[in-house]
């Protein structure tokens, strides 16, 4: 299907697809649960440093931000290592930043060894609601990936309700490193132009199949992944794999000996990048059956090898957890981890209680591709993604067939 931004022509192709295929795989109440999601385009999208001498950077503009004037904006550019040092030095000098183009330059590390992608994405999240109220013209925030192209990594920015707009782009990490170099020598100006802009809500879904269960059939336990994709590449890894493992592992769970005592529901959710519209919409509409939710795995780590599982629910599961991660040991996938949200789709049914697992998977080099135009099918790795959907239907299947719900504490769930 393409890009598969929310609202956008390709989102809403891949909900006629993926209904078609759940179809064709004889799921049952194949449906599309609609949902409202906001909507944004991109549009022309370029910046150059004007001096000390001329040079083309590589940016993509932040999803929901606005544009800048048609003319651009043509700034001094300041270096601010994190949304911290952004407040000391407005604290220090409340005229810091007014009048310039303020950029955050952390990188992220590959590995454990540095800041990762959770620390530093909320520079590209909140840069521009943090630095425009102090009088900044635009943001350029360092892409939060490991890439050392010139690919830009976009992802979502927002602003606070009632707070001053301003533009939001990412640079690409070799030009994140030239402007580095430039501003350590002396000023740097830069001109920025966006076209980007917010459109009106536009309607999407989610895409839902089911495999019912022999015994409990009005029980459930959702495997998922995301539908949407950010429109720079075609979103194979983000979340296309995704989509792949859930449906893949709720067919081999079908094509087993026997079916588990609960219905296996794939959902394809709606909007994650830009909103969490689906997630926050499945959990609303379906809020009254979240109590039989035996439980929601998500899978939403690209195509890497399957590692094991994260979980969160009530201590009584983890003996058959741990006799399951022991049959996935030769798949590589045997650990077990306690805690976490499972996934941003499938969080929202946290203070429901629901037992929430993720799948955790190798990203060695999934932050080179991820939310950038070179997340394109080239980059799937056919047999880890086996293996991944393998881990995922073995499982699923066993929190489907237990005798009983295992629901998270109300002190976990809150």
């Amino acid at each position: 299907m393409g890009p598969r931004l929310a609202g956008s022509p390709g989102d809403r192709a891949a909900v006629a697809w993926g209904q078609a295929l759940l179809r064709e795989l004889g799921f049952s109440k194949v449906r599309a649960e609609e949902v409202t999601v906001t909507a944004w385009e991109r549009g022309v999208e370029t910046a150059t440093v004007v001096s000390p001498y001329p040079q083309k950077l590589v940016v993509t503009a932040l999803g929901g931000s606005v544009g800048t004037p048609p003319e651009g904006i043509t700034a001094p550019v300041v270096e601010m290592k994190t949304l911290e040092a952004l407040e000391e030095a407005v604290k220090a000098d409340p005229d810091a930043v007014r009048g310039k183009i303020v950029f955050f330059s952390r990188r992220m590390a590959r590995s454990g060894e540095g800041p990762g992608y959770g620390a530093n994405v909320p520079m590209r999240s909140s840069g521009a609601a943090k630095a425009g109220p102090h009088g900044a013209l635009a943001v350029l925030v360092r892409s939060i990936g490991t890439s050392t192209s010139r690919f830009a990594h976009t992802g979502s920015t927002n602003y606070a309700d009632g707070g001053p707009r301003i533009p939001a782009a990412a640079v690409s990490n070799a030009d994140a490193d030239l402007l580095e170099r430039l501003l350590a020598r002396g000023p740097v100006k830069v001109k920025v132009v966006l076209g980007c802009r917010p459109l009106p809500p536009s309607t999407s879904a989610n895409v839902i199949g089911e495999i019912p269960g022999s015994e409990k059939p009005d029980e459930v336990v959702v495997i998922s992944g995301h539908l949407d994709s950010w429109d720079l590449g075609t979103g194979a890894i983000d979340d296309g794999a995704g989509c792949a493992i859930a449906i893949e592992a709720a067919r081999l769970i079908a094509e087993g000996v026997r079916r588990p005592r609960r219905t296996i529901r794939v959902v394809l959710y709606a909007n994650e990048e830009s909103g969490l519209a689906g997630g926050k919409g499945y959990a609303a509409r379906h809020a009254a059956e979240l109590p039989k939710h035996a439980g929601a795995f998500e899978a939403d780590s690209g195509t890497g090898a399957p590692l094991g599982f994260s979980w969160s629910a009530a201590d009584t599961l983890e003996p058959a957890l741990a006799a399951v991660a022991k049959l996935l040991e030769p798949l590589g996938a045997g650990t077990l981890r306690k805690g976490g949200a499972g996934g941003a789709d499938v969080s929202p049914m946290a203070p429901a209680g629901v037992p929430l697992f993720g799948l955790r998977q190798e990203t060695g080099r999934y932050f080179d591709f991820h939310h950038t135009a070179d997340d394109t099918f080239d980059k799937i790795e056919s047999p880890s993604l086996d293996r991944a959907a393998a881990s995922v239907a073995a499982l699923a299947f066993a929190v489907a067939d237990l005798p009983g719900i295992h629901a998270l504490p109300s002190s976990e769930s809150r």
